[in-house]
């Protein structure tokens, strides 16, 4: 008796499943993940070799309201538009490059205020920042 030989399938492992496991644990893992967009201001100091000036520089002096109202070196400005405020510190730069800013601002104001002349001051490429604090116990 003559019988045929059956022919044997090659044993293989399928890795399309694995495969499609994989690329749907990645779009899992890329929709499932937040992506948040933070803003800083970049804030490089100068180096010095030379010494201390004694001539101090005239500060941008900003005076923030308890209701958000700005004041720029003691001039109330019309507005609470970033345009404005922008605009006014340009006016008390004179030509100059860089000042100092000063923020002083009510404790009951807005964090939204603060941030805004902070921003400001950011565009306008002032980098020199200060907010003015006091001490516990004195004043009001």
């Amino acid at each position: 008796m003559n019988f045929k030989r059956q022919s044997r399938e090659e044993v293989s492992v399928n890795l399309t499943p694995l495969i499609d496991i994989v690329f749907l644990l990645l779009i899992f893992f890329m929709v499932s993940t937040t992506f948040t967009k933070e803003n800083h201001l970049n804030i490089s100091l100068p180096e010095a070799s030379a010494s201390a000036s004694d001539e101090i520089p005239q500060s941008i002096d900003i005076l923030i309201s308890e209701s958000g109202e700005y004041s720029v070196n003691g001039r109330s400005l019309v507005n609470t538009q970033i345009d404005t405020l922008k605009s006014a510190m340009t006016q008390e730069l004179n030509g100059r490059d860089a000042a100092p800013v000063v923020i002083t601002a009510d404790a009951r104001t807005t964090h939204e205020s603060v941030v805004r002349a902070m921003d400001a001051a950011g565009q306008l490429g002032l980098v020199n920042l200060s907010i003015t604090t006091r001490q516990p116990g004195n004043g009001r």
